[in-house]
């Protein structure tokens, strides 16, 4: 915990890996001073198939899963941080995005819980 997940089109990954990406945001996240780094997940998945309006072009969007207890605030900045960075290492692509949804406290159950 937290879960952040970049879906992406595949073309993308010519720029930057799928390595540098999940770096970089794993940077953002740490830095946000929400997390400790050895929580945070961070993931990646390309999509070679996709559309984007009528059309087809290239995106990123990251859906982050985070546990509740976080102000508003908090999570718009970490959207922000998060669409900041990829914007500066895509400065080419206009379809950059990212929404931060809260996993509930009372219904979350992990292994290490057992």
């Amino acid at each position: 915990m937290p879960h952040f997940v970049v879906d992406c089109s595949q073309a993308i990954l010519q720029i930057h890996d799928e390595e540098s990406i999940v770096a970089r945001l794993h940077g953002v996240a740490v830095a946000s001073g929400l997390f400790d780094a050895s929580d945070i997940k961070v993931r990646v998945r390309a999509f070679e198939i996709h559309a984007t309006g009528d059309g087809r072009e290239d995106f990123i969007h990251t859906f982050a899963w985070i546990m509740q207890g976080r102000s508003v605030e908090q999570r718009a900045a970490l959207s922000k941080a998060i669409v900041s960075e990829l914007a500066a290492m895509f400065p080419q692509l206009p379809r950059i995005a990212a929404n931060i949804a809260e996993f509930e406290q009372a219904t979350y159950f992990n292994r290490s819980m057992m």
